[in-house]
């Protein structure tokens, strides 16, 4: 059942509670839920590059070092106006790394939706980004997100192992069958062999190249 958010007053705000100020929560972990969004971005460009260069018909990503988007959790108001300048954005991208302690792959989702939900209540377009990693993160990678939206997933640097490929493959088949997209986008590539029964299924995939491998394909052009 949904929950509502409520503050106190007179406390200095060092869990960012105004991020999730009218917001409600979804599930056991209380993540806060995400208004649902159709769109199909034609160009993404990383917040780190929006920070430098403007493109107002791109969305701004943010499928890049940890290090290189806590500044955004630490200050989010300061960096507002910038993607403010953009088509909108994909939610933040925070990892959830296997061998981390579970109670902190799930903080990593709860900041990547608190900080979509504040963007959204601040007239920013967002796409919703999930994140998975193994079996036990099921529970809580979808919460917040309605059914039947667009979604995005980043595949880039998850799917070069065997092992890594087969938890890749087992979670976004997790992912799918709970929320049931209407459209999905993908940063990093995408391998028949992971997507194709989602195309067959009428899925539209908009497949974006990471920038290492863009940044390859200059080399080699």
């Amino acid at each position: 059942m949904a929950k509502k958010n409520c503050t106190r007053s007179g406390c200095k705000d060092v869990f960012r509670a105004f991020l999730v100020k009218n917001a409600q929560y979804d599930g056991g972990w209380e993540i806060p839920r995400m208004k649902p969004e159709d769109a199909a971005p034609k160009r993404l460009i990383s917040f780190s590059k929006a920070l430098r260069h403007s493109d107002p018909c791109a969305w701004v990503h943010f499928f890049e070092d940890d290090a290189s988007i806590e500044r955004l959790w630490n200050r989010p108001r300061m960096y507002l106006p910038v993607l403010k300048r953009y088509a909108g954005v994909i939610s933040p991208d925070y990892s959830l790394y296997r061998d981390m302690p579970l109670v902190m792959q799930a903080n990593n989702v709860y900041r990547g939706r608190a900080l979509g939900h504040w963007l959204q209540e601040n007239g920013v377009r967002v796409i919703p980004n999930i994140r998975f990693g193994d079996e036990r993160t099921y529970g809580f990678c979808c919460a917040g997100i309605e059914p039947g939206g667009t979604i995005a997933i980043g595949s880039h640097g998850c799917i070069k192992g065997r092992e890594d490929r087969r938890y890749f493959k087992q979670g976004l088949s997790a992912v799918m069958e709970r929320l049931r997209p209407q459209r999905l986008i993908v940063y990093g590539c995408a391998p028949d062999d992971i997507f194709s029964s989602y195309r067959d299924s009428g899925i539209p995939i908009l497949q974006f190249d990471s920038e290492f491998a863009l940044s390859r394909k200059a080399v080699s052009a």
